[in-house]
């Protein structure tokens, strides 16, 4: 950004080296055209400064958010379970179970499409041989 502040001191310098009058039209023109080509290098001097800060601070929590997701989806990856696809005995309707839960005979799951309590030992397990 210095260079925006180095081509508005020698616009200053022209104007001062030509003697251009401060009271004269022109001359009032000249010298606000310049102070506000200062206030916008100014603001963008500012601007910068915050998107650097912005920048880092976006590093960070990205940085933070991958930590975040290797803990979660780490975790995840070490508790899979293996589905099997199961038919309801009372609405007919596909679901799907943890494989381990069929081998414990005295639980129950609900079925997600007629919401009635089904003991496991009464599910059919779906193959897609069944399917005619």
């Amino acid at each position: 950004m210095e260079y925006l502040y180095e081509r508005i001191s020698y616009l200053r310098g022209l104007v001062d080296g030509l003697e251009i009058d401060e009271k004269t039209k022109e001359g009032r023109v000249l010298i606000a055209i310049i102070d506000a080509l200062e206030d916008f290098a100014d603001a963008i001097n500012d601007l910068e400064a915050s998107q650097s800060e912005l920048d880092d601070y976006v590093g960070a929590i990205d940085e933070d958010l991958s930590e975040v997701e290797d803990e979660i989806y780490d975790d995840e990856s070490d508790d899979e379970y293996d589905y099997v696809e199961v038919e309801c005995p009372r609405c007919h309707m596909l679901m799907s179970v943890e494989d381990e839960l069929l081998d414990d005979e005295d639980a129950e799951i609900v079925c997600p499409h007629c919401n009635e309590t089904i003991n496991v030992k009464d599910v059919v397990i779906y193959e897609d041989d069944d399917k005619e």
